[in-house]
């Protein structure tokens, strides 16, 4: 049986205006739909039911009355549709099924080694799909679709990956993964970059404040970055996920990786940036708890650098006060740059201590152009590291109101 394109679903504009607003309530009252919607009250009673008809909302009961009839209360039918959510980082893989509201019903995380070929991460993925829905006894057809968020650069609308760097094994250039897994698993695939994914992921667990400008910044491996106005997200004329990264903040600094501009800003605030700085004071004589838990300096991985500054081991808490103050720098030139009314931050390098993210908002306040009179809220989210994946799940759910 052929699908039906989720964008098709619904019959009309007004049919995906009041279900978008009813589920981003929630929970919602037919009156408080009259007054947000324009519609004449029949017009909107028979929409109401044309959607409870299709089964994508449900009534839920009766609101509190203000002197009348007490209002019928409309909410989304969660069991509508399912959707997979994938998180393709270069430090963790995550797979998520959720139901039509976005509430997590289940998951599967692979450590991304030098044996996780792509064609050995997808049949696993595959496997773990068709597991999950297994499990709960679901079929194909109710599932609308999975969304991945992807490291970049990647050509969205193809459905490549073009050539993303830092995976610690090769086979990811180039490859069509929206095709290979639409084949395999017999769903709509959607592909984006990590960083709008989270954005997404980010705004629909903010949905109920009214932030117009939107910034999402992600330090881990390398830097990434995405930018909502008006509730859509910014897009360039070609993936711009990784570009804040190449932001040079020194003009005769190092070059990471060999690529790339020399003093860029991921040269000094990411993860990799920080294990060569390690490696290298150990070998100028520094001491440090990093060499009790790793006598070889060459050795030494973010992971032992966690376990340390967690110890408050001086070196450590140098090196990361160091990245943090080079990453506030390059956040205060996007401030001044995009003035966004709300930055969310997240990766592993910003959760990794409570004082990388005060350190570098900190900087960055203080080289803002207009501050005080321009005031930016700093946040560290609401899904920590899951939001890229929460996001990739809400690109498919979104395209059934998508005009």
């Amino acid at each position: 049986m052929e699908r039906i394109p989720l964008e098709q679903r619904l019959p009309s504009r007004k049919h995906k205006e009041i279900f978008d607003q009813i589920r981003k309530a929630g929970t919602v009252s037919k009156i408080d739909l009259l007054e947000r919607s324009g519609l004449t009250g029949s017009t909107l009673t028979r929409t109401l039911e044309e959607l409870t008809a299709q089964g994508l909302i449900l009534e839920a009961g009766f609101g509190e009355s203000t002197g009348g009839r007490r209002p019928i209360l409309y909410k989304p039918n969660s069991e509508y549709g399912y959707v997979f959510g994938l998180d393709i980082s270069r430090i963790h893989t995550r797979l998520c099924l959720f139901d039509l509201q976005l509430n997590k019903l289940d998951a599967k995380q692979w450590l991304m080694t030098e044996s996780l070929t792509p064609q050995v991460l997808l049949d696993q993925i595959i496997t773990s799909a068709q597991g999950m829905l297994t499990a709960r006894r679901l079929q194909a057809d109710q599932v609308l679709g999975m969304g991945i968020g992807a490291v970049g650069p990647l050509d969205r609308e193809a459905g490549i990956l073009l050539d993303p760097l830092y995976f610690p094994t090769a086979g990811w250039s180039n490859l069509n993964i929206k095709a290979l897994l639409e084949a395999r698993l017999g769903l709509p695939v959607l592909l984006d970059n990590g960083a709008n994914t989270a954005l997404l992921g980010e705004s629909w667990m903010d949905r109920d404040r009214d932030y117009r400008h939107l910034l999402y910044v992600h330090a881990g491996v390398g830097i990434r970055s995405a930018m909502m106005t008006g509730g859509k997200l910014v897009y360039g004329a070609v993936d711009m996920e990784g570009s804040i990264g190449q932001m040079i903040i020194q003009t005769d600094g190092a070059r990471l990786w060999g690529q790339g501009n020399f003093g860029a800003l991921e040269s000094y605030a990411s993860i990799h940036a920080i294990e060569l700085q390690a490696q290298s004071r150990l070998k100028q004589g520094r001491d440090s708890l990093l060499l009790r838990i790793e006598r070889d300096p060459d050795k030494i991985q973010f992971a032992h650098l966690q376990q340390a500054i967690q110890e408050h081991d001086p070196l450590t808490v140098e090196l990361f006060t160091q990245a943090a103050t080079y990453f506030g720098i390059g956040l205060s030139n996007l401030l001044n740059i995009l003035h966004p009314e709300k930055v969310i931050l997240g990766g592993a390098l910003i959760g990794s201590h409570p004082g990388f993210f005060h350190i570098a908002t900190r900087v960055a306040i203080q080289r803002t152009y207009y501050y005080p009179k321009y005031q930016v809220v700093f946040s560290l989210g609401s899904l920590g590291e899951e939001a890229l994946v929460t996001g990739a799940a809400l690109m498919v759910v979104d395209k059934l109101t998508e005009l």
